[in-house]
């Protein structure tokens, strides 16, 4: 027991939280639990997950933003190997930080996780040359049930800290990060539109 730390309520948004683990650290390496019941519980997070997900991907790849229509999923994220620009978008009708966002850099180094409860988009951003990403989720995957809006909607005004102009799109054309590396969005990311539609 009291193996994390949670930060709640992020970036003042309702039910955002960032979880801290705590690293037993040697001269073998480490170890920690990266997930516990009765931790998460004691901190006030009664959810039960029923799948874990993981991907790998390139630096630039951003991904996202995603949510799904009729069967929303929590989802407990963190990077296993890389890092990652982690975003959450509120999209609960009636909720006071409506289109408010909040995000958070996981790392294999930091190590933290990102509570992201249902009814907000997510999406990342790579920032390594690789990062492998995991995530569990409280309901399984539904087909045809993903949603998106626009990584780069002026509405919503997420700072990804990438140099490009908004034309108007999602398209990542003109875009790149800090370092030049092309962003690389896929070509249903870039047909996402923006939040006032959704």
């Amino acid at each position: 027991m009291g193996q994390i730390e949670v930060e709640k309520n992020a970036g003042g948004i309702e039910g955002l939280c960032v979880i801290t683990p705590t690293v037993h650290k040697d001269s073998r390496g480490y170890f920690m639990e990266t997930y516990n019941l009765n931790d998460m519980r004691e901190n006030g997070i009664n959810i039960t997950f029923v799948q874990d997900n993981q991907s790998m991907s390139t630096k630039g790849v951003l991904r996202g933003l995603h949510f799904q229509k009729k069967y929303p999923q929590t989802k407990l994220v963190r990077v296993i190997k890389g890092a990652v620009f982690d975003v959450a978008v509120d999209l609960r009708k009636g909720s006071k930080t409506y289109g408010k966002w909040y995000g958070v850099e996981l790392t294999e180094e930091n190590k933290k996780q990102f509570l992201i409860p249902r009814g907000f988009a997510h999406g990342f951003l790579v920032l390594s040359e690789t990062a492998e990403f995991c995530y569990k989720c409280d309901d399984f995957y539904h087909p045809n049930d993903e949603g998106g809006i626009a990584w780069n909607d002026p509405k919503i005004g997420i700072d990804w800290g990438v140099r490009g102009k908004y034309n108007g799109s999602a398209a990542a054309d003109g875009y790149s990060l800090i370092d030049g590396s092309p962003l690389i969005l896929s070509d249903k990311d870039q047909k996402w539109l923006g939040i006032g539609d959704i």
